[in-house]
């Protein structure tokens, strides 16, 4: 295979469907490439003492995709070896243990994929309009990420 048949791919996905790991990480997967870095967040039973039966994201989708586009960008001018990137976010209802996210990357070596993972989910909490609810037993609650921009300015 010749290098110009791989170029460098963003894979960015905003979906209802439960994620598949193996699907985002093929994405990515590239002769030239001997890393792929990988970040899956999963739905937690319990915050701060309480039981959580499921979450819920919403997203204004259209923002929220342009975002990401720049996350990729920066990421391709911190780390020009990184080769290509998936970004998937699940929307609406996360059952405990599966993915709200996936996060692939991959590079010719480990250090740049996995510092651009890092990046990329530092990032996407802090500037991505993507809300999460969590349920409780009797209750819910709106969560606010701690490294969000707008959050912040009191």
């Amino acid at each position: 295979m010749d290098e110009s048949e791989d170029v460098p791919k963003d894979f960015i996905k905003l979906e209802s469907e439960k994620l598949c790991v193996d699907e985002v990480s093929k994405l990515v997967i590239s002769p030239y490439c001997g890393a792929v870095s990988l970040f899956i967040g999963t739905t937690r039973n319990n915050f701060e003492g309480k039981k959580v039966i499921r979450l819920e994201y919403e997203a204004y989708t259209s923002m929220a995709e342009t975002e990401i586009k720049k996350i990729c960008g920066d990421v391709r001018q911190k780390w020009p070896s990184v080769k290509h990137i998936a970004v998937y976010h699940r929307l609406g209802v996360v059952p405990i243990s599966e993915a709200s996210v996936i996060i692939a990357v991959s590079s010719p070596h480990r250090a740049e994929s996995l510092e651009a993972v890092t990046y990329c989910i530092n990032t996407l909490k802090a500037s991505v309009p993507i809300w999460k609810k969590e349920i409780y037993e009797d209750e819910y609650s709106w969560k606010e990420n701690k490294e969000c921009f707008w959050a912040n300015s009191e």
